[in-house]
């Protein structure tokens, strides 16, 4: 098929050997590339029940059919690996530019394998491709490591690194791109911490084949149109970035604030995108071949760079009862440079904080920190201690749910499958809630944005209130998201494009002939196999749940006021829907009907 390179490069860390490998473009048909090949080569390669940190775990760096090639936002690669915090299959998503070089460089897939015994960093220009010796660049922060690289090879590479957060085993660590890019959940970054591995450096030459450019060139110009005229893509994120959001939420009152135990934030104008577009706004920015530039490049007295996204607003404003901009900047700026993932990180500090504010963490425990909500002075602080992985921040690399736990109080830690959930309060909106709660990956708001139709009104507005009918519409999205992040576009695209446009986009760059009901298929093909291997690594349908909070305690004001989330309601019929049994478990029909 065209839009590949037909290549893996393999490389085994403990031998400290690197070989080539044709990609079975069968497979890459069946599960596309990204999420979903990455995922079909665990399955195929790692026992699903290994250690996280043993070098019998491996990690796929993958793009998709659309990266590289000229399409509306085609930059995307995923990283997938057993994850360390949660213990699931883990895919993590980035943009930035560093996806598309790897493809130029000619490879489809990265495979990491087995541990090194000194750091090490893989560089590729094109065909060559060699790992280097890191003992000068372990422990030193994610700018420092990408600016030296960049001096040391050629002009126009690309780097990915990890920081203190991933060489320390922070669970959750994560993976940055290009300064401030971030493939953040699961803890990936400490996967490649535990292989010695801290940075892969690539510059590319070529390009993958397409059959038809001037087709491609038609069809891009039309799907751009459509882009642009959408009020999200088109209006919303390019002038607000995905901060567009706190108000939005803030006003159904369904924004999480101090650790979900409200869901109205008095301060959520002063943390909005309005006031970072008004007050710190250098200039947007844009990921490959991206026609909404949603990124913000931000200034705060002397210092410049990477602003914050909506849900790092809201993990260390909101969600941490904080309503000053310039420390939101700065502990964003903290988790960029130790490589932290931000939504992990300022929801384990407001889970942190109310520990403290009911008596578990005492003062003494503190080393002259402050730790209440609302307290601005150190929240950038306890984003360094958490990465250097320093006293009372160690405990808290290890994520929210294994710091509550050790008080004795898991409850307190507001995630599901041990991932701390985003910045929707799932008891105002219900499908996000079952959303969060089916997730493969634990509470994540990207594995099917019910956000869209539940909040924006895209494709349709449905009642965020009402639990009827939203088993239907998760699995639909979540099937769709399946198949965008393998295909290598951004998620946000699915604002203004559908089952059928990403179709006509792949089969115009792979020469396939797709239609819309096909992608779906793949998606639900690819959501299914992610089951299989959660099951096989020891998880049960009794972790598909919420928080005790979010089922039994109603919001206590604004808009939502009196709501919880009805998944009891909505759970047997999301496993219906699924062609799943009623125990949630993947039929052997439902398996065959999809080939697995």
């Amino acid at each position: 098929m065209y839009g590949y390179n037909g290549k893996i490069l393999r490389v085994n860390l403990t031998e400290g050997t690197l070989k080539t490998e044709n990609l079975d473009m069968d497979m890459a048909r069946k599960f596309l590339g990204g999420r979903g090949l990455g995922t079909k080569l665990m399955m195929d390669e790692v026992d699903p029940k290994v250690d996280p940190f043993s070098p019998e775990n491996k990690l796929f760096i993958v793009s998709g059919p659309m990266t590289g090639n000229p399409v509306a936002t085609g930059g995307r690669y995923m990283v997938v690996t057993k994850s360390p915090l949660s213990g699931t299959i883990a895919s993590s998503n980035s943009g930035g530019k560093w996806g598309a070089e790897m493809k130029f460089a000619g490879w489809d897939v990265i495979a990491f394998e087995g541990k090194s015994e000194n750091p090490v960093y893989l560089s590729i220009e094109d065909d060559k491709a060699e790992l280097l010796p890191a003992d000068e660049l372990w422990g030193t922060t994610v700018s420092y490591t990408t600016k030296k690289l960049e001096e040391n090879h050629a002009k126009g590479a690309k780097v990915l690194a990890i920081g203190p957060a991933g060489e320390n085993l922070s669970l959750i660590a994560a993976i940055i791109n290009d300064e401030d890019r971030a493939a953040g959940r699961s803890g990936v970054g400490a996967v490649m911490g535990s292989k010695n591995l801290k940075a892969v450096v690539v510059k590319g030459s070529g390009a993958p084949d397409v059959p038809d450019q001037e087709k491609i060139k038609e069809l891009n110009k039309k799907q751009l149109g459509i882009i642009k005229e959408n009020g999200v893509t088109g209006q919303g994120l390019p002038t607000y970035g995905t901060a567009v959001l706190v108000n939005i939420l803030n006003e159904l009152g369904s924004l999480p604030t101090n650790n979900f135990q409200k869901a109205l934030f008095e301060g959520a104008e002063e943390i909005s995108g309005e006031t970072l577009a008004e007050k710190y706004l250098v200039k947007r920015t844009a990921c490959y071949r991206c026609p909404i530039g949603c990124g913000r490049y931000v200034k705060v007295g002397d210092w410049e760079g990477g602003g914050p996204e909506y849900e790092t607003l809201w993990a260390f404003g909101a969600s941490c009862g904080i309503s000053d901009m310039e420390s939101i900047i700065k502990a964003n700026y903290w988790c960029n440079e130790m490589g932290l993932d931000t939504i992990s990180a300022g929801a384990t500090i407001a889970a942190a904080m109310e520990l403290h504010q009911k008596g578990y963490i005492k003062d003494e425990d503190l080393d002259g920190v402050s730790l209440e909500f609302g307290n601005i002075t150190d929240i950038a602080e306890w984003t360094k201690r958490m990465g250097y992985g320093q006293g009372l921040g160690a405990k808290m690399a290890m994520g929210s749910y294994r710091l509550t736990e050790s008080y004795g109080v898991p409850e307190l830690s507001m995630s599901v499958k041990k991932l701390e959930m985003p910045a929707y309060d799932p008891r105002g909106i219900m499908g996000i809630g079952l959303n969060y709660a089916t997730s493969n990956r634990g509470g994540c708001h990207v594995r099917g944005y019910t956000i869209s139709p539940e909040v924006l009104g895209l494709p349709e507005q449905i009642d965020r209130f009402e639990a009827k009918g939203k088993p239907g519409w998760v699995k639909t999205f979540q099937d769709l998201t399946a198949a965008i992040d393998s295909l290598g576009v951004c998620l946000f695209t699915s604002f203004a494009l559908g089952a059928d446009d990403y179709a006509e986009m792949c089969n115009a760059i792979c020469g396939t002939d797709y239609t819309g009901k096909d992608i779906l298929k793949i998606g639900e093909r690819i959501y299914n196999i992610e089951r299989q291997f959660n099951m096989m690594a020891g998880l049960t349908p009794a972790d598909d749940t919420l928080p005790r909070r979010l089922l039994e305690d109603e919001i206590p004001e604004g808009p939502s006021k009196g709501h919880v989330n009805r998944l009891a309601e909505m759970l047997p019929v999301y496993y219906s829907e699924r062609g799943w049994g009623t125990d949630g478990i993947p039929t052997k029909e439902k398996l065959e009907e999809l080939g697995l």
